[in-house]
């Protein structure tokens, strides 16, 4: 085992070892690629399996540890349709969020978080004198690089086993200047409380702090308040974040949210209802929607 992982071990215990955790999404991750290529033919379980290198009962089982979900159940959560039903019913929610003043600091729906944003100098400054913790953890989705700075939670970026250098350097490239610090230890709180739902508690918000020009730290912000289990289009974001002709803009802002998942760029989707771009591909942002879904179902 690397030191990386030994460490997990030691300060995981909750989560699988980083390799099963990988070994897990790589399955969850064959599975829906063949249910998005076959999804109108509504496959079986057997042949999903087949198609993720297991059996059908260890395939059942790992879905249902992964999210809650049967396979079946999954496979109708990430359907066009769904996708489209999910839409067309999350305008009045994101109104009535607005209306009840969640475009602030305040509560994130499924994640509770507050949130602050560091001044424009201090991001022009590419992250001069800012001090980043990071560390590598297993998540559901497969390893989370996740950072921290005394402030609060500044980064999470996905990645699949053996591109975690690719993952850090991407980051690393939004604030050149930062100091980088490897400390799985200190970042592993922080991961429990994202990917461990029993930990979500509204009297005990997760501080992030988001680092971006104005404009993106407004579009971020406005991420923040689409529930889950509910998605929204880049018109109506563009909207929201009072820039409604700045669709584009606002893609771009959203392709470069730092935060992912805590702030769920993945909930957004195009004006047609397809499951459109996402920094950490495709396959990624369908598995989210399915285990939000069944989380959603869940509670």
């Amino acid at each position: 085992m690397t030191k990386t992982q030994i460490a997990l071990a030691n300060h995981l215990p909750e989560f699988a070892p980083l390799s099963t955790a990988a070994a897990d999404y790589d399955v969850v991750r064959r599975a829906i690629a063949h249910i998005r290529n076959n999804w109108r033919a509504q496959p079986e379980i057997e042949t999903i399996a087949k198609a993720s290198g297991v059996n059908a009962t260890e395939l059942h089982h790992l879905f249902r540890r992964w999210c809650g979900l049967t396979p079946k159940a999954f496979l109708q959560a990430l359907t066009l349709n769904s996708a489209r039903e999910l839409l067309r019913s999350s305008a009045s929610v994101l109104d009535t969020a607005y209306e009840v003043g969640l475009s602030g600091p305040g509560r994130l729906h499924d994640l509770f978080v507050t949130h602050e944003a560091m001044s424009p100098g201090e991001w022009k400054a590419g992250g001069e004198g800012l001090i980043l913790t990071y560390g590598y953890h297993p998540c559901p989705f497969g390893i989370a690089l996740v950072m921290t700075t005394p402030r609060g939670l500044a980064g999470v970026a996905l990645a699949d086993a053996g591109k975690e250098r690719a993952a850090l350097n991407d980051m690393k490239s939004r604030w050149p200047k930062a100091r980088y610090v490897e400390d799985y230890a200190a970042t592993a709180a922080t991961a429990r409380r994202i990917f461990d739902a029993s930990l979500w508690r509204a009297d005990q918000p997760l501080r992030i702090v988001l680092i971006g020009t104005d404009f993106e730290v407004r579009v971020w912000e406005k991420l923040l308040t689409v529930p889950m289990g509910k998605l929204t289009t880049y018109s109506d974001l563009a909207q929201k974040a009072g820039s409604p002709k700045a669709a584009r803009a606002v893609g771009a802002a959203v392709g470069k949210n730092p935060i992912c998942f805590v702030v769920p760029c993945h909930r957004v989707i195009g004006k047609n209802g397809d499951i459109t771009g996402y920094h950490w591909g495709l396959t990624r942002k369908r598995a989210m929607l399915g285990w939000e879904a069944g989380m959603a179902a869940s509670g």
